[in-house]
């Protein structure tokens, strides 16, 4: 970005139809040395020349094959849109106008231009961009990039592992590992300093390609009411430019013949993102030296999370498989499958006049899985959810912190951000800046922003509403099938019909739900994308950053709400409030409230998650793989020309472009992950099992996708995964809670408890030991069925006979006790058992995860090291040189004036 001082005298062209004026006149500039640019007097207009293609689809240089090419800019000839009408020539002529006006402010910033007309499409032109080594050294300093001054001579500590992850490493012969510098932000005028092999390969084509993007977002084109129109962005955006994007080094599957190309999208292809390749350790140091340390960091944050699942699984399968070993020997179970006990309860229906009577036994099968879920395993596992998920956080900070020393963000200074096109354009308030006490200009006024932010939160939380209003509409969805499922599936098991065992109202109602609501949180997801883009358009941040943050703010909330709503309902809310069958709970006054089954809402939470997650899944890896490649199919197809050999950046402008938001969307689908596997595991063990095979998945498929699919992103600097880092964090103190929530109020856990060590026994049991024997009609109260209201009481089936009683699942007083209907001693203890193992579970995994974010420091001390060395040097080099220069530079006269300095002093003292 060239400074201009008070000299600058800047003529302009006839101002256009909309009263935008564009830089077309010569321009007599003082550049602030700052920036290092040379003055000069620029000619009227500047475009870049016009060479024919020379038949190297490989070549990555320019005609000359000297000059690298470091960018590619695209648009659309006008010339060749004879066919056209007035209206849209004059527009055309007006955006090759600022075109022309862009493409002459970048020769003037330094950078050289070569055009080259599409072999397949005579409408396109591909300008070719190159930053000669002066641009490259002025910028570098600008942007305060570090770069090597000594090679890193600290000693590697080798861990006792190292021998069993080479195995699963990429061989050092394919991939060799990059020499480690110690490296400092660069100066012109220390350049004597820096370690500079040669001036080709100082600069990386990643490096060399931020400082271009750093120059093309801030060359000015167009002055519009007084406001200055620059950056690329904003060409993209109005269509002048078509695309623009550095070029990949080579086909992803085929090497490269030149010697000069280095190979590594081949590489990256056949060691990362190769499918057979599944298995390997990712190669992060080259993936950040091609593609960033925004990338890189991603991957790396990503494969840590994979590896540390795998912990996780193990203990979860482990847990899954003691509950599947535990079934059999299930008491409670085994007395609901039991005709003599489940087959000789009736239960009380579910619904109202349309519900009828049923046997227990109906519910064997469902209560042979609960117990799976339902078991001593489950507590011990989300203790140790609790546990484990504080050890990722903090271990993960440990390895962030090594790749910030290691890729050089430990000092990340992020420079001064630009406005965005979009904010620059709607400055038309002028404000006093507090700290330089000077006049800037601003898009709205403080009562304007205050307007703007208000209607963006009530828009978000109308979508949030707008949620919550469909979860209700699923629960009336049930409770409306549920109906249709007791009148039409059966009721009682007749031994012959082996569906009939899995297809109960209840299990049919719960997966036809599931279901539906995992079609809703999709479709309301693809809409509100686009709905939360245009809420943070219309906000107007004025930077990226802000932008960002603020749009990950928005849809991190929805997604919270729309992923988890469903499950939080199943978990706390479903069939807490029933009431009786003598006075049951109507929403609306009209649809009677959901109950449970017999052994509890677990099983149906389990189901929920199975399906949400599963299908999440399996949804977004199709997604991820057939929609770039189906789109690529089709512009290769649309390529009408009739040349079979295509340059390096016609091949790359085929390719899909990268959004916007870059990784917004892969950071936010492993989040909600994140949140499945945490906040709900008590319910379902295997939950870190499947994530960890979608994310072994997931990982390549990125990576297919980045290396095969997409033009090559802009590599970015990131010091860390940003907010994220905080998220992750609430989500795992929030999973604390609703584990033991879970384990609490859902499962059946503390009410077993409570009657195996009380109830069971005298004087409130019959038995002398204590025993789970019983339990089952503990647990169901008795109620007379001539206490029924009018307008709901059931038609009795053929099979009822005389009975006058059935049972439902509550801790009440039967019909002839003088409290009848009301809550038994058994509800208290267990509500008291259940709040008492609330608090205590909280408390001490609260507190064993505070002992270990303590203990666990954030910076290991080798890494530490590492960064005192460096600072060292950086002193010793950088200062102490300076110095020795300076003394060797005055040479003889300094020891001159030093031994006159000492004769004096001699002569005073004698």
């Amino acid at each position: 970005m060239a400074l201009y001082s008070d000299e600058t005298t800047l003529e302009l062209d006839e101002m256009s139809e909309d009263g935008e004026m564009i830089v077309t006149e010569e321009m007599e500039q003082t550049i602030l040395p700052t920036y290092g640019t040379m003055q000069d007097n620029v000619p009227r207009l500047h475009s870049a020349e016009m060479v024919p293609f020379n038949q190297n689809s490989e070549s990555l240089f320019f005609n000359d094959d000297q000059r690298r090419i470091d960018y590619i800019l695209v648009y659309e000839d006008e010339t060749q849109k004879e066919q056209t009408k007035n209206t849209k020539k004059n527009l055309l002529l007006k955006q090759k106008k600022k075109r022309e006006a862009y493409e002459s402010g970048l020769m003037r910033n330094g950078l050289q231009l070569e055009a080259t007309k599409s072999v397949s499409d005579d409408g396109l032109v591909f300008v070719k961009v190159h930053a000669p080594w002066e641009v490259l050294c002025t910028y570098a300093e600008v942007m305060h990039i570090k770069l090597p001054i000594q090679p890193n001579d600290l000693k590697q500590r080798h861990s006792a592992f190292n021998w069993f992850t080479r195995i699963f490493s990429v061989s050092e012969d394919v991939i060799k590992p990059e020499q480690e510098y110690f490296t400092a932000p660069f100066e012109k005028d220390r350049i004597t300093n820096f370690h500079i092999e040669s001036n080709d390969t100082f600069f990386t084509p990643a490096t060399r390609s931020r400082i271009v993007q750093f120059i093309l977002s801030r060359v000015e084109y167009a002055v519009k009411e007084n406001v200055k129109k620059f950056g690329i962005n904003k060409l993209l955006d109005s269509g002048i430019y078509k695309a623009a994007f550095p070029l990949h080094d080579c086909r992803f599957n085929v090497k490269s013949e030149d010697p000069r190309c280095p190979n590594e999208r081949y590489l990256l292809y056949r060691e990362w993102a190769h499918p057979f390749s599944f298995y390997k350790l990712q190669p992060l140091d080259f993936v950040r030296k091609y593609y960033g340390e925004k990338v890189g960091i991603y991957f790396a944050w990503l494969g840590f999370y994979t590896q540390m699942l795998l912990l996780a699984a193990i203990v979860g399968l482990c847990c899954f498989l003691y509950g599947y070993k535990s079934q059999e020997s299930c008491t409670w179970s085994k007395e609901v499958c039991d005709p003599n006990i489940g087959g000789s309860i009736i239960m009380c229906p579910q619904c109202d006049k349309e519900c009828t009577y049923w046997y227990l036994n109906i519910t064997c099968e469902s209560s042979k899985k609960l117990c799976i879920f339902d078991s001593f395993g489950t507590l011990v596992f989300a203790v140790f959810m609790g546990i484990w998920v504080t050890l990722f956080l903090e271990f993960w900070k440990r390895r962030q912190a090594e790749l910030e020393y290691e890729w050089d963000t430990v000092e990340f200074l992020e420079q001064e951000e630009q406005p965005l096109p979009e904010y620059e354009a709607k400055c038309t308030h002028v404000v006093m800046n507090p700290i330089t006490q000077q006049e800037e200009h601003v898009p709205y006024t403080a009562f304007g922003k205050c307007l703007r932010m208000a209607f963006c939160t009530s828009a978000v939380f109308f979508w949030i509403m707008l949620i919550v209003a469909s979860v209700v509409g699923i629960i009336v969805y049930r409770l409306s099938v549920f109906l249709v499922f007791s009148a039409t599936l059966p009721r009682h098991i007749n031994g012959t019909e082996a569906i009939q065992k899995y297809l109960t109202p209840q299990t049919a109602t719960t997966v036809t739900a599931s279901i539906i609501s995992f079609i809703i949180i999709m479709l309301l997801n693809m809409v509100y994308e686009k709905v939360a883009i245009m809420i943070t358009d219309f906000e107007l941040p004025r930077t990226k950053t802000d932008y960002e943050n603020s749009l990950t703010t928005k849809m991190f909330l929805f997604q919270f709400v729309n992923y988890y709503s469903s499950c939080f309902y199943i978990a706390f809310f479903k069939g807490k409030f029933v009431g009786y069958p003598g006075d049951p709970v109507y929403w609306f006054g009209k649809y009677r409230n959901e109950e449970c089954d017999p052994g509890g809402c677990l099983l149906e939470l389990t189901t929920q998650l199975t399906i949400i997650m599963g299908g999440k899944a399996i949804w977004n890896n199709i997604q991820e793989i057939f929609l770039p490649w189906i789109k690529n199919l089709i512009a290769r197809c649309r390529s009408t020309g009739i040349e079979t050999i295509k340059p390096r950046w016609e091949q790359d402008y085929r390719l899909q472009p990268i959004g916007k938001l870059g990784l917004f969307y892969e950071y936010l689908e492993m989040v909600i992950q994140f949140g499945f596997v945490t906040l709900f595991v008590a319910s379902f063990p295997l939950a870190p099992v499947l994530a960890l095979v979608n994310n072994l998945l997931e990982i390549r498929v990125d990576a297919w996708k980045l290396t095969t699919q997409f033009r090559r992103m802009v590599p970015e600097k990131a010091q860390h995964i940003g907010a994220w880092q905080p998220i992750m964090q609430g989500v795992a103190i929030l999973a604390v809670v609703t584990n033991a929530m879970i384990i609490a109020f859902t499962s059946d856990m503390i009410p077993r408890l409570v009657y195996y060590w009380s109830f069971s026994i005298l004087p409130y049991g019959a038995h002398t030991h204590n025993t789970m024997e019983g339990y089952i009609n503990s647990t169901l109260s008795v109620f007379r069925i001539s206490d029924f209201k009018d307008d709901s009481k059931p038609v009795p089936p053929a099979w009822f006979g005389t009975e006058t009683t059935c049972r439902y699942r509550d801790f009440r007083y039967p019909p002839d006790h003088e409290h009848r209907y009301e809550y038994s001693m058994f509800y208290w203890h267990v509500i008291a058992a259940k709040l008492s193992f609330l608090i205590v579970m909280e408390h001490i995994v609260y507190f064993v995860k505070f002992i270990i974010s303590y203990i666990i420091p954030d910076i290991s001390n080798n890494t530490k090291d590492k960064i005192k060395r460096e600072r060292y040097l950086i002193q010793k080099l950088l200062h102490e040189k300076h110095l020795k220069l300076v003394k060797k530079q005055m040479g003889s006269f300094a020891n001159k004036i030093l031994k006159g300095v000492d004769n004096v002093v001699v002569d005073k003292l004698d």
